[in-house]
């Protein structure tokens, strides 16, 4: 039953984490692309720019204020709760996924052999230090060098990733890069934009010029979180591809991978401006292939044969190691049902499979949990 409810909760609080992100990434990415479009070159009488749009059957009419109108309006909506409650849903996700569990979902023995509890703690510190760290950089001086403020911020989270992935699960090591990323967002707007948003509001109710610095720190803060979240909803559906995460040098991919994620934000950001480098989306395009390419699986020999086994000789191996928690009704304590609904309890069943199979075995320390099956070498090569 504990198992059962565990999933539900799981299954509600991913669901829940799923819907307020869309939230707050949708609404980035609009206002995002409402700033590129808008037509500035009739703009006058304190307006910056006007754009017009249909959706849904109707025509709609949007102005931006230079600065801000003469009196406000009664009513003025704002964007904050969405971000709220994305941080909020993804830290309870994380506990009830990685920390009530945390010797089967954090710790990798074959990585590190630590506790649980050094485990979470791991975690939880690589979250509080990446935004101490980034918030550190965007108050010093360094924040005048846009480009050496972003390597550095950049140079922060390969180290993260390089060190986390030395002591978790590769797994763990991915979705607490995320976290980390996450936080730095959330905490932007709460502790950065959303009172830089105050303070204009207050300024014109009160007549007075807002604060300049409150502006410019939260336009940069803004851009940071624009071109974080393609990197962020790569990891929020990471823990889904193993081959990614469970690779040896799964730190390096996930640097490749975002890398070529913010260099896509940036072309959608740049190309409505005349000049744009036109080359920054296929060579990022060209990065994931050529990334594809590097990761793919090589073809395994028997004894430097080619002969493949029969499914009726592989299935000890899979009785043996693998139908714990691939089976109809896992045995293996805090599964409810099959990982990923792969079930490998026949051999009919192992043949519908069988190239999810030869994906997961090499990969088996991070596909089974805390590595308790413990396949070697030479059995990769036999169930391959």
């Amino acid at each position: 039953m504990e198992a059962y409810l565990h999933d539900w909760l799981s299954l509600l609080l991913r669901w829940a984490h799923f819907i307020t992100g869309v939230a707050w990434i949708g609404a980035s990415f609009y206002f995002n692309w409402l700033e590129n479009h808008l037509e500035r070159q009739n703009a006058a009488g304190g307006i910056a720019g006007d754009l017009w749009a249909v959706h849904g059957g109707g025509f709609y009419h949007l102005e931006k204020y230079e600065v801000a109108p003469e009196r406000l309006p009664p009513t003025l909506h704002w964007f904050k709760y969405e971000a709220y409650f994305t941080w909020i849903t993804g830290f309870a996700l994380l506990c009830t996924v990685y920390y009530w569990n945390a010797g089967a979902f954090l710790v990798d023995r074959s990585v590190a052999d630590i506790p649980g509890w050094q485990a979470i703690a791991i975690g939880s510190a690589s979250m509080a230090l990446s935004w101490l760290f980034y918030d550190l950089l965007c108050r010093s001086p360094l924040k005048r060098n846009g480009s050496f403020l972003a390597l550095l911020v950049f140079s922060w989270f390969v180290t993260l990733a390089w060190l986390l992935s030395e002591f978790l699960s590769g797994r763990a090591a991915y979705v607490h890069v995320g976290a980390a990323i996450g936080t730095i967002m959330v905490a932007n707007v709460f502790f950065v934009i959303i009172p830089s948003q105050k303070d204009l509001v207050a300024a014109v109710s009160e007549n007075r010029e807002p604060e300049g610095d409150k502006g410019k720190n939260a336009l940069m803060r803004s851009r940071h979180n624009n071109y974080f979240t393609l990197p962020v909803l790569f990891i929020m559906i990471s823990n889904h591809y193993a081959g990614t995460y469970a690779h040896p040098w799964n730190w390096l991919v996930l640097i490749a991978i975002s890398i070529a994620g913010v260099g896509i934000r940036h072309w959608f950001n740049i190309r409505h401006l005349p000049g744009h480098n036109r080359w920054i989306l296929p060579l990022s395009l060209l990065l994931l292939a050529g990334l594809i390419l590097v990761m793919s699986p090589q073809p395994l020999s028997i004894d430097g044969g080619d002969a493949s086994p029969s499914s009726a000789a592989v299935m000890p191996l899979i009785n043996e190691h693998c139908v714990n928690c691939h089976a109809v009704k896992p045995e293996h304590p805090g599964f409810a049902a099959p990982p990923l609904g792969v079930v490998l309890d026949s051999e009919r069943s192992l043949e519908a499979n069988a190239s999810r199979v030869y994906q997961s075995v090499p990969i088996s320390h991070e596909t089974a949990p805390r590595n308790v099956i413990r396949i070697s070498p030479v059995s990769d090569s036999a169930g391959c």
